[in-house]
């Protein structure tokens, strides 16, 4: 690599339509810890931060709404489609999500011997892959 990192994971920022419904899902339902509000100094707006693990989550909320991103998941477009969280138990939390009203684009399904994955919408339609790796 070219250049030395000072931290072990990335980080994401993901645009959303709305504070409260993407926090109900990313803080309430996922458990997310909400460690700060922040104001946005590039156009206004809120950044909401969560830690999932050593990633930082930063939910940013413009004074104005962009256009929404295309549909589809990971056959819909080319860019970032989604992104993964490794979990001990997939199914715990695709019933979790599933009773909290979001959407299961892709339901639980062992993809490799070694690899459970299920793929949830989050309130603006992005997708979040929750994957549990199992003993070979």
């Amino acid at each position: 690599m070219g250049f030395q990192l000072t931290k072990d994971s990335i980080d994401i920022g993901i645009v959303i339509s709305d504070s409260e419904k993407a926090l109900r899902f990313y803080r309430d339902t996922l458990g997310f810890e909400h460690v700060a509000d922040t104001p946005m100094g590039l156009g206004g707006g809120v950044m909401h931060r969560l830690m999932c693990g050593t990633t930082m989550v930063k939910l940013v909320k413009q004074e104005t709404n962009p256009p929404a991103a295309i549909p589809g998941g990971i056959q819909g477009a080319l860019g970032v489609r989604y992104w993964t969280v490794s979990v001990a138990d997939v199914q715990q939390v695709a019933d979790t999500c599933s009773a909290a009203g979001y959407k299961i684009a892709i339901p639980v399904r062992r993809i490799r011997p070694d690899l459970s994955i299920c793929m949830v919408e989050d309130p603006d339609g992005n997708w979040v892959e929750f994957i549990q790796h199992h003993d070979a």
